[in-house]
Formats: structure tokens, sequence, C-alpha cells
């Protein structure tokens, strides 16, 4: 049961999510909880433990013994004390990630983790399902999307602006994670009822969020989101 407000923003790959989420949280002096570094963390510390990635059973027993921490102050992920914050951002933990968060195992310990982390309130909390299964009775539900091929191009832009050669498979990748996240039967990718959904195709960080953070005002009331 929160105890504050909760702002749910939830969205596909490559429409703004991170940067709009921090700023909204910035704007509004609430914390920042960002779900997906924590699929990514636990998805590359399974797969280093040689935990079979296709098996709930196994993915089951490997979340029952690991000790994750996420420190809500800097972001910092770390599991089994090993820290992997700097190896968040990688291809390789996007795609491990969306394969693993299919699994029930994965996302009944991480969705609980994550309530328990955004219970006290006066958070902003990005990722996939926040709206539909984490907070379900968050105070404000945003749904971000965009074009696929504005998404891709923003992702390819994204690796090259990290020193990662061009790849053409950007886009098709991309389409396969969007696959897998809306087609999961587990907490599948898809808006909130009661969500403000926003399409980020053709408008800057600071047009989104503006229009993130007048949602938040309607919903809550001037000034009730910042005392």
């Amino acid at each position: 049961m929160k105890k504050g407000p909760v702002i749910a923003i939830d969205g596909p790959g490559g429409v703004g999510k991170t940067t709009v989420s921090k700023r909204v949280a910035e704007a509004l002096g609430f914390r920042y909880i960002n779900t997906g570094a924590m699929y990514r963390a636990l998805a590359l510390a399974a797969k280093e433990s040689w935990v079979d990635l296709t098996s709930d059973v196994l993915l089951q027993e490997f979340c029952a013994g690991m000790d994750l921490r996420y420190d809500v102050d800097t972001g910092r992920v770390e599991v089994d004390g090993t820290d992997y914050t700097d190896r968040l951002r990688t291809e390789q933990a996007g795609e491990l990630a969306s394969k693993v968060s299919v699994k029930k195992s994965v996302r009944e310990y991480l969705v609980a983790y994550q309530r328990r982390l955004g219970e006290e309130g006066r958070v902003v909390m990005e990722g996939r399902d926040i709206g539909t299964v984490v907070f379900p009775d968050a105070d404000v539900k945003i749904f971000l999307d965009a074009l696929h091929e504005v998404r891709a191009e923003r992702r390819h832009l994204e690796l090259v602006e990290k020193g990662h050669a061009p790849s053409n498979a950007v886009g098709s990748d991309l389409a396969g994670r969007d696959r897998r996240d809306s087609e999961r039967e587990v907490s599948p990718l898809k808006t909130a009822d009661d969500a403000v959904r926003i399409d980020t195709s053709s408008a800057d960080i600071d047009g989104v969020v503006g229009m993130v953070l007048k949602a938040v005002d309607e919903r809550l009331g001037r000034g009730d989101n910042r005392s």
C-alpha cells in the first residue's frame, strides 16, 4: 500500500522514458526509480552465473538466493555484491532483460521489490508495467509512445553516441523486443485504461516533460505534487 504520490511512466524502448522520467522527478522533487535497470542487472547476473535463461524453474531458484539492491538516490544496481550499473545500457543487457522479463518467476520477484521501493510514495517510477501491475493505483499514469522508425533512429543514435558500431539490426531488434514485451503472458506491455497517452514522435524532450507535468498537475492538483 503506497503512502504518497506515485507517478507511473510506461512505454516501449526508444520513446525517451528515462530522460523524461528523470526530469519529471527532478521538477517535482520526487525520487526516480528505473525498473528496467533491475531487469537488466538480474539478467546479466543470471547469465554470468550460468543460469539457463529459458528455464522459469532455474530463474526462480536464482531469484530466491539473489541479493539485489537498487540505490534510489544514485540509481546504481548491485546483484550479490557486484555493481552492474555501468553495463546496463548495452544492447546485450537490453536483449537479455527482454528475454528473462517474460518469465513469471522474474516478474514476481521484481514486482514485489519495486512495490517495496515505491510504497513510501513521492516517486516517479519508469518501466513497462508500472501503471498496470506494479502500481495499478498510481496517482498519475503516463504511457509514452512513438512511431517505430522514430524509436529505431533514436536507439541507433544512442548507440553511436556511446561509441558502438552502427547496426542495421537496430530496428528488427527493437521490433523483437516489442513483440516479446506485448505478447508475454505475465504483465504484458499495454496502456492502462486511465493512463495519459503521449506520442513523442515529433515532440522534443522539453515538450514531453511539459505535457507530463501538466498531467500531474491536473491529476494531483497544482501544488499537491510538490509538497
